[in-house]
């Protein structure tokens, strides 16, 4: 994802001031990060938190991609309203993946009348992905669950070089209803990140794609 967006950000005539992937890089860097506008955090979640925090230290506003560290979003979320900073995380940048959240709300009021179908989520991805299930798969599931009650399995596969598929399916008897996703490439995540940090230059609090897209 970080090549996708240094290549994506160059073409539309944005300049990357520093590449960070690991300690050496954030001590021999620390000039450089200070001119930045923003910062775009796409590593692990293991040291998404860390990264986001020595922004948070040096005054940069921090978009975050990263996921598998939801435990600590509400922690994160208090320190940036507290010092006045800014963050925007999202669990998938692309924007019609936001666009399937938003007909999985929809489409989860509308079952909720309907029990007689069950349902359930299947997400794909490349074998380097680190965390399952997705991030995208957990947001999914907690769209759900705000309408349905009764557990939600997800099912993890890891395939190839897959960027990323997810399938919302209600089943019954009679019939099948799914919800599907497939990202082609890198591309739109890239695109929608480059948008985020976009938008959060000059903004202070914590923001989503949700507010984004209905600016």
């Amino acid at each position: 994802m970080g090549h996708a967006i240094e290549s994506m950000a160059v073409l539309q005539g944005h300049t990357i001031v520093c590449t960070i992937d690991n300690d050496a890089d954030w001590d021999r860097s620390s000039d450089a990060v200070r001119q930045a506008d923003v910062a775009i955090e796409f590593t692990t979640p293991t040291t998404a938190v860390g990264n986001i925090r020595r922004c948070f230290d040096i005054g940069i506003p921090v978009v975050c991609g990263t996921t598998g560290w939801t435990a600590q979003l509400p922690e994160l979320t208090e320190e940036c309203i507290h010092r006045n900073l800014a963050l925007f995380v999202a669990s998938n940048f692309s924007i019609g993946m936001n666009i399937m959240f938003m007909l999985n709300e929809y489409l989860a009021h509308i079952m909720a009348a309907h029990p007689d179908y069950s349902v359930g989520i299947t997400e794909t991805h490349h074998i380097h992905k680190l965390d399952a299930p997705s991030g995208t798969a957990i947001t999914l599931r907690d769209q759900i669950a705000q309408e349905i009650s009764g557990e939600i399995n997800i099912t993890s596969i890891r395939e190839g070089e897959v960027p990323g598929i997810h399938t919302v399916t209600y089943e019954s008897h009679n019939d099948t209803i799914t919800l599907t996703h497939s990202a082609h490439n890198r591309n739109g995540l890239a695109q929608g990140a480059l948008a985020a940090a976009e938008y959060l230059v000059g903004r202070k609090g914590f923001f989503t794609m949700r507010d984004l897209l209905q600016q």
